[in-house]
Parts: structure tokens; C-alpha cells; sequence
């Protein structure tokens, strides 16, 4: 059955059918795209997002400024990066006392232990390198810790995703858990799993990161939109990283 534009506002009819599979457990985006797509995402020649793959392993191999490089410490082939640990992203920082994301930790790295300046939140170098980091740890399944300090800031995610916003007064949720699996216009709603990001994404032609991806959404909402690497925007990662543990 497919949605028209005016049929998105008969929630009574369809929260009738949210005891389904859609509702119960996490599904990749992945089973939505058609065989064609998923061959292309699955061929590392034909996939365009490689690109992004490419230039992020330029740059951790890069010797900067202070004559350091990412791959000084992790290995050539990023041999030395513990693959389970990237899948834990967001975690909490002892430290810092909030959760971190994946380009949190390669500013702390930059900053701390190679003494250079940081990376502009979001930027493309950033997202390349995000980008060639979450490759090499490709297949490993989020394993988002949920309780002890890190509980409050997952809390404040989830209240984000669930809040009306923008002038069509709409959440995540109503997309990703009230309608996931409808169809909206000509598109299939997925459950808004970030088990791809960075991804590239064939509308825009381009690497769009999680948190750019949310600022799409809310461009989609009519709604004003977070900075990225703002407290809400990370909180709103934690939340939505933690709903595809096991993907």
C-alpha cells in the first residue's frame, strides 16, 4: 500500500499495524534498497562512496605538521585498530563526562596526541576520515552501550527524536517507528538506522554523514537545524545508534 501525501495523517488506521516485524526488531535501511542497488553498494569498484574511502585513507596516512600521522600509531592498514571498539560509538567519556562520537575521537586524537588543530566538525576531511575508519570496521555489529553515566544523554536523544519540530510539526518517529515500512510518496520508510553512515547517497551525490542527515530531515520538517557536534545533535546520534544494536 502506498501513502499519499494526504493519507500521512491517518495515524489511528496505520499505529493499528505497528505490532510488526518493523516495530519488534532493528532492519537495516539495506533490505529496502533493490538488488541492483545493493550490488552496487556491495562492489568497492562500482560503489561512489569508495571515493570518500580513498581520500580518508590519504589522510590517515598523512604526515602533518608535527610529523605524525593516524597511521603512526594504528598501523599501515589501520591493523591496529580495535574494529569492535569503532562499533561502540558514541561512548562515554570519562573525561569529558559526555558522550563522544566517532569524530570526537579523531579531534582528541589530533589535539592530544599528534598536538595539531582540530578538524571543523562535519567537514568533508572529517567525514572522509570517518569515512575510511568505519570501512575497516566494516561488518562488526553495534554494540552502543545504553546504562551507567551514559543513560541521561541517551534519554535526552530519544526525547529529541520523539518531539514535534519544524512547521509540518513532525518527529523522527513518525517516519522511523509509526510508519516504518509504509510507503511515503515514491519512497519506502525505512526505520532511520545508521548502521551505513557515512554514506553516500545517489539524491544529493555526495558522503553525507549522520548529523548532516539529520539536518536533511529537519530541512524535510520545515524545522531550524542543530549544529553539527552540538549536544543535541550527539545526543540524537547516541539515540538513534543505540535503536540498531546488533546490525
Amino acid at each position: 500500500m502506498r501513502l499519499l501525501r494526504t493519507s500521512f495523517y491517518l495515524a489511528p488506521l496505520l499505529l493499528l499495524n505497528m505490532e510488526t516485524a518493523w516495530a519488534l526488531e532493528p532492519i537495516s535501511g539495506t533490505t529496502l534498497l533493490s538488488q541492483e542497488m545493493c550490488d552496487m553498494q556491495e562492489d568497492d569498484f562500482a560503489n561512489p562512496g569508495m571515493e570518500s574511502v580513498e581520500r580518508g585513507f590519504d589522510l590517515f596516512h598523512k604526515v602533518d605538521d608535527s610529523e605524525m600521522s593516524c597511521a603512526q600509531c594504528h598501523g599501515e592498514s589501520a591493523t591496529r585498530i580495535n574494529k569492535k571498539n569503532v562499533a561502540t560509538f558514541p561512548k562515554y567519556s570519562n573525561e569529558l563526562q559526555r558522550p563522544i562520537t566517532l569524530q570526537d575521537q579523531i579531534n582528541i586524537c589530533k589535539e592530544e596526541r599528534m598536538d595539531n588543530f582540530p578538524y571543523l566538525y562535519d567537514s568533508r576531511v572529517m567525514v572522509d576520515l570517518e569515512s575510511y575508519i568505519r570501512y575497516t570496521s566494516r561488518g562488526e555489529e553495534i554494540n552502543v552501550k545504553t546504562d551507567g553515566p551514559i543513560k541521561p544523554f541517551l534519554e535526552a536523544g530519544k526525547k529529541l527524536y520523539e518531539t514535534r519540530m519544524g512547521q509540518l510539526d513532525m518527529s523522527c518517529a513518525h517516519c522511523h517507528d509509526y510508519y516504518s515500512g509504509q510507503w511515503l510518496r515514491g519512497q519506502q520508510l525505512g526505520q532511520g538506522q545508521s548502521n551505513g553512515f557515512p554514506t553516500y547517497r545517489l539524491s544529493t551525490r555526495r558522503i553525507t554523514s549522520l548529523q548532516r542527515r539529520f539536518n536533511e530531515c529537519l530541512g524535510s520538517f520545515r524545522a531550524r537545524p542543530f549544529e553539527p557536534g552540538s549536544a543535541e545533535f550527539i545526543n540524537l546520534e547516541l539515540y538513534v545508534t543505540a535503536r540498531g544494536n546488533g546490525l
